[in-house]
């Protein structure tokens, strides 16, 4: 988990962002040391929720393991994963992610909604990664 990213569980889960007090602009990932509009001069950013909806912008699936830096096992088989570019319409910004597990490309559109869920990156012995996922609204996956 990175922490300040997301926050809540089941349907209090979110994505957490900040916003500029100067000019409103909202970031995510968060930024906690200065605004990252280049037309503002503001340094003040408050923690804020963003909206759990957003409309499917693009997306793609990974169907190769990436180069190095990524870290992954080799011996391992690649498991592709399908990524996906979400407006939110609130804010007004795209936040990419992957998909729940099991939905493909093949099950998405330009402008489905979705929402965000809690979601697992990685799992071993006594240790999980989590991250969140995009999930159509009204699917249970």
């Amino acid at each position: 988990m990175v922490a300040g990213w997301f926050a809540g569980d089941g349907e209090g889960f979110h994505l957490l962002g900040t916003r500029c007090s100067t000019c409103s602009a909202v970031f995510f990932p968060r930024e906690d040391t200065f605004c990252r509009n280049p037309g503002c001069g503001g340094g003040e950013l408050e923690e804020v929720p963003l909206s759990r909806r957003g409309r499917v912008w693009s997306y793609t699936d990974s169907r190769y393991r990436p180069p190095s830096p990524y870290v992954s096992d080799p011996e391992l088989p690649w498991e592709p994963y399908t990524l996906i570019a979400v407006e939110l319409e609130a804010e007004q910004i795209v936040v990419l992610g992957q998909t729940v597990p099991g939905i493909s490309v093949a099950d998405l559109t330009v402008g489905m909604e979705v929402e965000v869920v809690p979601g697992v990156l990685n799992e071993e012995a006594e240790t999980a990664w989590t991250t969140w996922h995009w999930r159509p609204t009204g699917a249970t996956a």
